[in-house]
C-alpha cells in the first residue's frame, strides 16, 4: 500500500467525506461568484490551493511558539500574509486572471475553511500530515470550483474553460474545447441564480452517491454476517 490509514483517511475527509464545500458549507460566497466558466474556478481553486497548503505547514511548523491564547489572531496574520504574497504574485505573472478575480483573491483571507484547519487540525499535528491534509482540502475545493464552473459554463455558451491561454498563459490553450457547438446558451447559468442552481444539483448529486455507498456497505456487513449463520444451518 503507497499510503497508510492516516493518509488515506485525510485524503477522504479533503477530497469527498469533508469537503469544504459540500461537507462545511464553507467559502460559498467565492464558489458561486467566481465560478461563471470552469477557468475562473480553476484559478480561483488553484490560489486557494497555495494557500491552504502554505497556511497549514506554516502554522504546524510555528505551532509549539504560538501562544494558545492569541493563537486565532496569530492564525490570521499568517494567513493574510500567504495571501499577500499570492495576490502580488497572480498581479503579476497572471495578470488577465487577477482582474477577473479581482476582489476574491484577497478575500481568501477571509475564507473561514482555512482558519478552521489552521485551529482544528494543523496546530495540533505534525508537519507533513498538515501539509497533506492542506493539499486535499485544497485538491477538494479545487475540484469543486472547476466542477461547478464547467457545468455553469457548458449550460451557459457550450464552451469548456474559455479564454484559459488569455487568463492562465499559452500553456492552457489545450484546455480550450467547445463542448456544444453553435449553441445559443442559457443566461441564466451565467447569473448568480444559476450558480446556486447548479451548486444544489451537485450537491443532490453528492448526497445520492453516498446514500448509494451507504446501502452497498450495508448489504455487504449483512452477507459478512449471515454467511456464517447460513452454513453452520447447513452442516
Amino acid at each position: 500500500m503507497f499510503l497508510s490509514e492516516t493518509y488515506r483517511k485525510i485524503a477522504a475527509d479533503g477530497i469527498w467525506n469533508n469537503n469544504i464545500v459540500f461537507g462545511q458549507n464553507l467559502a460559498l460566497c467565492p464558489l458561486l461568484a467566481v465560478t461563471g466558466t470552469a477557468t475562473n474556478g480553476l484559478g480561483m481553486g488553484l490560489a486557494t490551493l497555495v494557500v491552504i497548503i502554505a497556511s497549514n505547514g506554516l502554522i504546524s511548523v510555528t505551532r509549539h511558539l504560538i501562544p494558545s491564547e492569541i493563537r486565532i489572531p496569530i492564525f490570521v496574520l499568517l494567513i493574510a500574509a500567504l495571501v499577500t504574497l499570492v495576490d502580488i504574485l497572480m498581479n503579476a505573472w497572471a495578470h488577465e486572471l487577477y482582474k477577473v478575480l479581482g476582489l476574491f483573491i484577497a478575500l481568501i483571507v477571509t475564507n473561514c475553511a482555512l482558519l478552521g484547519r489552521a485551529e482544528a487540525f494543523a496546530s495540533k499535528q505534525p508537519v507533513r500530515h498538515a501539509l497533506w491534509d492542506g493539499l486535499m482540502m485544497g485538491l477538494g475545493f479545487l475540484i469543486v470550483l472547476v466542477a461547478l464552473g464547467a457545468a455553469r459554463e457548458i449550460s451557459a455558451s457550450g464552451t469548456l474553460f474559455a479564454n484559459a491561454s488569455v487568463l492562465l498563459g499559452e500553456s492552457f490553450r489545450f484546455l480550450e474545447v467547445t463542448v456544444i457547438p453553435n449553441y445559443k446558451g442559457f443566461l441564466l447559468m451565467a447569473l448568480p441564480p444559476g450558480g446556486f442552481i447548479m451548486l444544489a444539483f451537485l450537491i443532490v448529486g453528492k448526497r445520492l452517491i453516498d446514500q448509494k455507498i451507504a446501502e452497498r456497505k450495508a448489504r455487504k456487513v449483512s452477507v459478512t454476517v449471515l454467511t456464517p449463520v447460513i452454513a453452520e444451518e447447513e452442516s
